[in-house]
């Protein structure tokens, strides 16, 4: 007898679940319930992680590289990620001054000159075509400072853009030229996107297109999760070769640049059905059950079928309605007509 009792206390330790079964106890099992939900028949497409701020920066002016940023060094918006050699510039700069000091000088003086035969001519001392020769004189020089002054600013403005500056704050992806090698107006020299604005790309069949729209919510699977993302952007890229559309989804994981993820995008209408966990589900070889706990706390078995699901819950098709309590924990080893234990509230 104590040889009995002792196994018994082991078993118990074990697994209560089954010795309880065995011996005619209540299973202890936690309990979910059948529901009317709306769900709609899915499929996944390929989609890549993006960043809405990505762009490669290229030369505004020629020269030599003499600094380029590392890749992988982050920047903040304004920060300088490569220089060009500006020693031509500054010294035409330096030309540009002294040429408007010259001709600031010379208009002073026809403006003086100006003045003085207009105050002659009064007396009849001064004829009148010196006068307008002066003021002609006075006028060209007006307009060669306004025209220095001009290619002064044009030149400073070049000398800003021998700095090249992030436009927004980012991740230094690529380097595509190097200090020392020279580049001409238009040549990319880095490549900077901003990791904190991401979004998701992805394309699908056509044929799916009017049952996206902006502000609909789906599911973005990663290898090791399923986050939830609003599209954006719904908008066809079809063409005789390829009959597909884009859509675009704003991402608030941190995930990688470049990640390829699933986009779970619907192929038909919602409509309602008769939902419960997949958790519930028992396979079998005579077909997939669902354990059903009436008012008495006994179990009941019915057999399904399953339909279409989203996420956790799955439609069932079967004498099964909704509200009805379904087993989601300890159904493996429940028999029909078992007594249960609801466990967790």
């Amino acid at each position: 007898m104590n040889v009995f009792r002792s196994a018994l206390c082991v078993l118990l330790a074990l697994s209560p679940g089954v010795v309880w079964a065995q011996w005619g106890g209540a299973s202890p099992v936690e309990l979910s319930s059948a529901r009317l939900t709306t769900m709609a028949p899915t499929m996944q497409v390929a989609g890549t992680v993006v960043s809405r701020s990505d762009a490669y920066l290229s030369a505004e002016v020629d020269g030599r590289l003499v600094q380029v940023a590392e890749p992988g060094q982050r920047v903040e918006a304004g920060d300088v990620v490569a220089k060009i050699d500006d020693e031509t510039l500054r010294l035409r700069a330096q030309e540009l001054r002294a040429e408007i000091a010259r001709v600031k000088a010379r208009l002073t003086f026809l403006e003086a000159e100006l003045k003085r035969f207009e105050r002659l001519v009064e007396t009849n001392l001064a004829a009148v075509s010196q006068i307008e020769q002066t003021r002609a004189d006075r006028d060209v020089a007006q307009s060669d400072l306004d025209v220095a002054n001009s290619r002064l600013a044009q030149v400073q403005t070049q000398l800003e853009r021998t700095e090249m500056r992030a436009p927004f704050p980012g991740i230094v992806a690529e380097r595509v030229a190097h200090a020392g090698e020279r580049v001409g107006v238009g040549a990319r020299v880095v490549r900077l996107y901003n990791p904190d604005d991401l979004e998701v790309v992805a394309r699908a069949p056509l044929s799916y297109y009017r049952y996206v729209a902006p502000g609909d919510i789906l599911g973005v699977s990663t290898r090791d999760d399923v986050v939830e993302a609003p599209v954006r952007r719904v908008y066809s890229v079809g063409g005789e070769n390829s009959h597909v559309f884009e859509l675009r989804l704003d991402l608030d994981e941190a995930l990688a640049v470049g990640q390829t993820v699933r986009v779970t995008v619907p192929t038909a209408d919602l409509r309602e059905v008769l939902a419960v966990p997949r958790d519930a589900l028992v396979l079998r070889g005579d077909g997939i059950a669902i354990f059903i706990v009436d008012e008495d706390n006994t179990a009941r078995r019915i057999q399904v079928t399953t339909g279409i699901g989203e996420g956790e819950w799955i439609e069932v098709m079967g004498p099964i309605q909704a509200g009805d309590r379904v087993v989601v924990r300890g159904n493996e080893r429940l028999r029909p007509g078992q007594e249960v234990s609801v466990q967790g509230g």
